[in-house]
């Protein structure tokens, strides 16, 4: 089972404020990155109290665009949140509904998994490790949305990996976030590579994640909870497309006990993609 564990800094939200606060009023990017931040750590509350179901298809593509192999297959979907205030633990579980489907043993698919909090390059603990730049503002679905432009700053720490051959490589990412300007609150980030990392084979990669506004039973409002993720990755010989897609979001509450199933497919990927973040 595909997993990831993190480790995030929740405590470093003052420090990173406070030089904000010494210069006077901030700029309006500044003051819209900083209301996404301070929403994008309130989520992440309410994200461990929730369940869903993720249909994912995994395409293999030829040089010409077609599909030569593909996969679909559904998993109940949700992410575990634990820790003290300043040490918190994100766990990431996805679990097959169906456990007897066998994959086929002969078809090499990528691996993708964490996309959906591709947010996180807004939380306090990665939000220095970007620069942002205002790019528009756009009419989406009827909503006037502001696009953010955003860059890695090179060697600052990433929340994405790729996972290759037993090695993990940080990525860099630079691209467009969709924020409504009153709220903050993410509506779309589309991602791609930063630098160029031929040297480790790999030529592209694209995320599109859109974002849906959830209101759930108990909840003071809606948040805005992931509905479709899609990766797009190349290498020098290989071309792979991952849709993920998320709905049926229910609440649940949990005591103690956190399950993660053994890898659905049952064999090592060609390559994983997850999120991550290093303990600090």
């Amino acid at each position: 089972m595909p997993r990831s564990l993190r480790r995030l800094a929740a405590g470093c939200l003052a420090l990173l404020l406070a030089p904000l606060f010494a210069r006077g009023e901030a700029p309006a990017v500044e003051r819209l990155v900083d209301r996404t931040s301070r929403q994008v750590n309130a989520y992440l509350e309410q994200v461990s109290n929730v369940t869903c179901t993720e249909h994912v298809t995994q395409l293999k593509l030829g040089r010409n665009g077609k599909v030569q192999a593909s996969e679909q297959a559904d998993y109940n979907y949700l992410i575990l949140l634990q820790g003290a205030a300043d040490d918190l633990l994100l766990s990431e579980s996805r679990l097959p509904q169906d456990p007897a489907r066998k994959p086929r043993n002969n078809v090499s698919l990528l691996m993708t998994n964490g996309f959906s909090t591709l947010f996180l390059i807004f939380h306090p603990y990665y939000r220095a490790s970007f620069q942002f730049e205002e790019a528009g503002q756009e009419l989406v679905d009827g909503r006037r949305l502001t696009r953010l432009r955003f860059t890695a700053i090179p060697g600052a720490r990433t929340p994405v990996a790729l996972a290759l051959r037993g090695r993990e490589y940080p990525l860099a990412l630079q691209g467009d976030a969709w924020l409504d300007e009153d709220t903050g609150l993410v509506a779309r980030i589309q991602a791609t590579l930063a630098n160029d990392l031929r040297d480790i084979g790999l030529r592209s990669l694209r995320a599109d994640i859109s974002y849906a506004n959830v209101r759930l039973p108990a909840w003071p409002r809606a948040y805005p909870l992931p509905a479709e993720a899609v990766i797009e990755v190349e290498t020098q010989r290989q071309h792979w497309r991952n849709t993920h897609r998320f709905d049926a979001y229910k609440s649940f509450m949990v005591d103690t006990q956190q399950a993660v199933a053994d890898d659905a497919l049952g064999r090592p990927p060609a390559a994983q993609v997850p999120a991550r973040r290093k303990k600090k």
